[in-house]
């Protein structure tokens, strides 16, 4: 098979990866002088705040991911080729893939981040990661056919290894989980299966360090931290998880949790891609970049996003946050800095603008910390509603979303709490 692509004298841009970086790039630069080349292993956009509605069941998958074909509809300068990418032959300027290699005058990284494991392949096979939307599928199967198994439990511990979850990890995604789980615990159990006795069921999160959410204020972390007690949640401050067998839980001081399900939301690593020069990896398999988002010892590769380790921006000298901020504006920045190569102009460093982080713990619960303000409550959740929908792709997926929110807000009741399983040819 082969790329079936054109030479056609345009400067070609191949871009790996249709994250918010890559795909900020590629719409960026559908302009009569570049051909550019979509790469991705999905034929959609996923938007990866979300997630956990999905695995929450309080949203449908369609909802947060966008056809990359339906984008650039219009845009005939703009390929699209869904693949896996082997490596990169930077000596002669091809990206191999199985479906064959393809030429590039400009290349860009924008693969991301997947789950860090920190090397325990144990933990690794038994616990559930979060970094797709066929991930928060298999999370979202998994506790409601465990919710089906404990109906039919006559044994309070057998029981138990099917209600009770454990998180680790407290960032946005760990804390958002875990107050989406506690309130389904409070709402939706009741509703759905009440056969169960719902105090049964026990909640927690297990975070390596002393505060949830270390990379915001500590009036968020401290918050985020009342909210979750609030909600019933168990915490577990300053533990590290140090083994799972797919039964049992190992922290470091000795403690042990019964459950079958480990959601893993404790850290994610670079996608690493063979062929790039071995100085350019830095820690937690990142590239190392310039301030024009050059990957060291290469002139024409590129990359941008949570891939990509910039130390030259003097208010970050260890790197920008791993956020989708920081991969949109790198796209717009490296855009404008082809435009200007194109042009026989300097380019422009890239620098950093933070508009803020923010999480949610449940209803009329959220932390928002702005540059200049930070506040928590339902304002903030508010605030956090807003900025998402509208950052989503799509006009009917903000819709869509909306009447979501909407109808959830005033029922609890959300019809999504559904076990889809893929098919499975025989023979």
């Amino acid at each position: 098979m082969q790329f079936n692509i054109p030479d056609t004298g345009q400067k070609r841009v191949v871009i790996l990866g249709g994250g918010f970086g890559g795909l900020t790039l590629a719409r960026q630069l559908c302009k009569p002088e570049y051909q550019v080349v979509l790469i991705d292993k999905n034929n959609f956009h996923q938007f990866q705040p979300l997630f956990y509605q999905v695995a929450m069941a309080g949203l449908e998958p369609s909802s947060i991911v966008f056809p990359f074909r339906k984008v650039f509809q219009k845009n005939k300068n703009v390929f699209v080729r869904i693949t896996q990418v082997l490596s990169i032959n930077t000596a002669d300027n091809q990206v191999i893939t199985d479906i064959g290699s393809l030429r590039y005058d400009y290349l860009v990284v924008a693969v991301g981040a997947d789950t860090n494991w920190y090397g325990n392949e144990r933990i690794r096979a038994n616990a559930i990661p979060m970094k797709s939307v066929n991930e928060a599928l298999y999370l979202r199967n998994a506790v409601f056919e465990d919710y089906e198994r404990a109906v039919t439990a006559d044994d309070y511990n057998q029981r138990q290894r099917y209600l009770d979850i454990v998180i680790v990890g407290g960032g946005p995604t760990g804390v958002e989980v875990a107050g989406a789980l506690a309130e389904m615990k409070q709402h939706i159990i009741p509703k759905d299966y009440a056969d169960l006795n719902r105090d049964e069921i026990q909640i927690h999160l297990i975070h390596g360090d002393s505060k949830l959410l270390n990379t915001m204020s500590p009036q968020a972390s401290a918050k985020a931290e009342q909210f979750l007690r609030e909600l019933g949640v168990t915490l577990w401050l300053d533990k590290v998880v140090k083994d799972y067998d797919g039964q049992t839980v190992v922290v470091d001081d000795g403690s042990t949790i019964r459950a079958d399900k480990v959601i893993w939301a404790a850290g994610i690593t670079g996608n690493r891609i063979e062929g790039l020069p071995a100085a350019a990896y830095t820690r937690g398999n990142r590239l190392s970049v310039n301030a024009f988002n050059q990957v060291t010892d290469c002139d024409n590769v590129f990359a941008i996003g949570d891939i990509a380790l910039m130390t030259a921006d003097e208010k970050w000298p260890q790197g920008h946050p791993q956020v989708a901020q920081v991969a949109i504006q790198q796209g717009k920045r490296l855009a404008s800095n082809l435009n200007r190569w194109l042009k026989s102009k300097d380019p422009q460093s890239f620098r950093y603008r933070d508009l803020g982080s923010m999480a949610t713990i449940g209803r009329h619960r959220a932390v928002v910390d702005l540059p200049f303000w930070r506040f928590q409550g339902v304002f903030a959740w508010f605030t956090w509603l807003f900025v998402h929908l509208f950052a989503i792709l799509g006009a009917k997926n903000k819709v869509f979303v909306f009447m979501n929110w909407v109808w959830n807000y005033f029922s609890y009741d959300q019809s999504l709490r559904l076990v889809i399983k893929p098919f499975k040819r025989v023979g």
